[in-house]
């Protein structure tokens, strides 16, 4: 269950959202992934729906009749790329000024922030090894959203190009949900990608250091790094309860 869901809904004491963990009841086929939409929307104001697979969440939301919030999937994490542009916003009112830097794992968390800088015309350079390099229509589409709004998307290998001159630098596990059996192979590929003091040399003197946490230190991220004074990761943390509740609000009709 998203602990940052249940804390928006135990704050507020409503009782109007379903918390749709996983997929596992849907998977032994008893019913439909449809037919789950359709019997949460009576019941409900809107579904949050944290599974493995992405196809699921867009299932549930092509069949409910209440908006469907993806608090994570295989594909996108977009609550958690809300929160991190808040934390951003907070720190630096003129983000858009901004070289943001994403040092990693094309993962799903890469991927949201990849269509937020998209959206809200953000300067965002990724560095990946080439095989583990986000999903380029994810990228394709993220460039084309910044044709629009004036950002700019870049994809690069080296990680020290990637933080080159970069205000903020953010990292995330090198081996996500259901990729256990790799992470010894990860692990050795992406060594050179570990945020490090010396890694983050190459980044501006003042830029900070974000990860969406739970972090494996000593692998992605140093605990010196973690724990000093360029971290905001805790202030992360925390924007997701307020990021959340925000988006919760503005589905339901608030202001």
């Amino acid at each position: 269950m998203d602990k940052d869901f249940v804390s928006v809904a135990d704050a507020t004491r409503e009782e109007m959202v379903a918390l749709f963990e996983t997929a596992r009841r849907l998977k032994k086929k008893r019913e439909s992934v449809g037919d789950v939409a359709r019997n949460l929307s009576r019941w409900v104001d809107a579904i949050v729906a944290r599974t493995f697979s992405h196809d699921t969440v867009v299932e549930l939301a092509s069949a409910a009749s209440v908006p469907v919030i993806n608090a994570l999937s295989d594909h996108e994490h977009p609550c958690q790329a809300l929160a991190d542009y808040l934390t951003i916003w907070e720190r630096y009112p003129r983000p858009e000024q901004l070289r943001i830097s994403y040092v990693g794992d094309g993962n799903n968390v890469c991927h949201s922030l990849l269509l937020g800088a998209g959206i809200l015309g953000l300067n965002l350079t990724v560095a990946s090894p080439k095989a583990y390099a986000p999903k380029e229509p994810v990228v394709a589409q993220a460039r084309a959203l910044a044709g629009v709004s004036g950002g700019e998307i870049t994809i690069v290998q080296d990680p020290s190009e990637g933080v080159a001159d970069a205000d903020v630098v953010y990292t995330d596990v090198f081996a996500s949900m259901g990729q256990e059996s790799e992470a010894e192979e990860r692990a050795r590929v992406f060594q050179p990608y570990q945020v490090n003091s010396k890694l983050l040399r190459n980044a501006a003197s003042k830029a900070v250091v974000m990860h969406c946490l739970p972090a494996h230190r000593g692998e992605e991220i140093t605990d010196e790094v973690l724990d000093g004074p360029q971290s905001i990761v805790l202030d992360q943390a925390e924007n997701r309860l307020h990021a959340q509740n925000a988006l919760l609000l503005k589905l339901m009709g608030g202001s």
